[in-house]
């Protein structure tokens, strides 16, 4: 693999993530950004909309020297990697082969997949061909499923199907990064400098597709183009059987209600419930961290009980 020179980070930016940054060629001409820190078995964490990477460097911090590859990726069209301008480029298999590319130039194996918002699709659904890859989960607050018939759709995600109107709201004001304060359980985790650098990948108004189309990747009525991905997704999710825990932000006004869900779709993992909101990597990175060193101490002993089974 050839890891490419990530774009220079402005001070106040790159003294928060003191990690190694690189970007990876991942097809169709695009280029992702990636941190990481840390050796060890890989811990994949990903972003949903409209953050990046940047949204773990806390997480990261508390797990640093517990025996991790801590990788941290920009999916495409957010953070610092490339940003297409087709509306029609952002759908669930476009973004799970371009993530699914850096898994296999990483060439990662036993994966413990970290995920929130749109990461989760986002981040499963590359194991839907990968399987032998992914060896445990961490599931924060998202949904990995297509909604039942007669479902509504939350506010936000009706908001983004409106033409017009939420293009202005979108690309002009910007939304949702000026606002993503108010999603959370505490307004002051997204404040100063936090909130302006996960505007500043969108400092231009020509970037600001990504936000929107990913909005409208969300399932607004039966028929959607998103809904044959997410019933793959909610297969993968179902039936995979490694070590799986859920930290859940339980003051999200998009998706808390989403909890009983995607435990029952998990099987009823361990869930940590916490008083955050949706971005809850700002708010309780330490839980989302001991959830983390959980699922890997149970997959330790799972293959160490595989290797006895095979002496």
């Amino acid at each position: 693999m050839e890891q490419l020179p990530a774009p220079e980070l402005p001070p106040w930016i790159a003294k928060e993530v003191p990690f190694t940054r690189y970007r990876v060629a991942v097809g169709d001409g695009l280029q992702m950004h990636v941190m990481e820190t840390g050796r060890g078995r890989p811990v994949l964490m990903v972003h949903g909309n409209p953050t990046w990477g940047f949204l773990y460097r806390k997480v990261a911090m508390c797990l640093q020297g517990q025996g991790l590859r801590l990788i941290m990726p920009d999916l495409i069209g957010f953070g610092f990697s490339d940003k297409p301008r087709e509306f029609a480029r952002h759908t669930i298999r476009n973004h799970s082969g371009w993530l699914g590319s850096l898994i296999d130039q990483l060439d990662l194996h036993e994966v413990i997949l970290v995920c929130q918002d749109w990461g989760g699709a986002l981040g499963t659904h590359p194991f839907t061909t990968r399987q032998d890859r992914l060896g445990g989960m961490v599931v924060l607050n998202t949904v990995l499923d297509a909604p039942a018939p007669g479902f509504k759709p939350t506010a936000f995600h009706r908001f983004s199907h409106l033409p017009l109107v939420s293009d202005f709201a979108f690309r002009v004001l910007p939304l949702p990064q000026a606002a993503l304060h108010l999603a959370q359980g505490n307004k002051s985790s997204i404040r100063g400098d936090v909130a302006r650098a996960y505007r500043y990948p969108f400092r231009n108004i020509a970037d600001r597709v990504a936000p929107l189309a990913t909005a409208r990747m969300a399932v607004d009525r039966m028929g959607h183009p998103s809904i044959p991905a997410l019933e793959e997704c909610a297969a993968l999710s179902g039936s995979f059987d490694g070590p799986k825990a859920m930290v859940w932000g339980r003051r999200d006004p998009i998706l808390a209600r989403a909890l009983k869900r995607t435990r029952a779709l998990l099987g009823d993992p361990p869930v940590t419930e916490t008083q955050a909101g949706h971005f809850l990597q700002e708010e309780v990175p330490e839980e989302i961290a001991a959830a983390v060193l959980d699922v890997n101490a149970r997959l330790s002993r799972a293959s160490a009980q595989a290797a006895q089974k095979q002496a």
